[in-house]
């Protein structure tokens, strides 16, 4: 069984900096790509970040891009995502996902379609004010 953890959501003032965490767990799990999405009230989930979980290549939505990271600590089967200035609109549940190995590795320009991820988190609210 594969679970998924996500901690380090809060509520934060515009232009503030939360990191958020994603730990895997479970029985020789390996993956090959980590997500994150997000979904805001009335709002459809969206693609926020993802990353390859041997390069460490990294893919954003123009939303982040330049504000937010993601990173990985293969050792601890963690992902990581920073995000700096903070906005309102960045008000959502931020949910963390995995790709199987067993799918082979996540193609380039398809990092955003949430079928391609196999095992989902609780989800995290991350709430920023005005």
């Amino acid at each position: 069984q594969v679970q998924l953890e996500e901690s380090g959501g809060g509520l934060v003032q515009a232009g503030g900096s939360l990191t958020s965490s994603c730990a895997t767990s479970g029985r020789n799990f390996s993956g090959t790509a980590m997500g994150w999405f997000r979904q805001a009230p009335g709002k459809e989930r969206e693609f926020v970040a993802a990353i390859n979980y041997s390069t460490g290549t990294t893919s954003y939505a123009d939303s982040v891009k330049g504000r937010f990271t993601i990173s990985r600590d293969i050792a601890k089967k963690t992902v990581y995502l920073q995000m700096n200035s903070l906005k309102p609109e960045d008000t959502a549940v931020y949910f963390c996902a995995v790709r199987h190995f067993s799918r082979g590795s996540l193609s380039p320009g398809l990092e955003w379609r949430g079928a391609e991820y196999d095992y989902w988190g609780q989800g995290t609210q991350v709430t920023v004010s005005s």
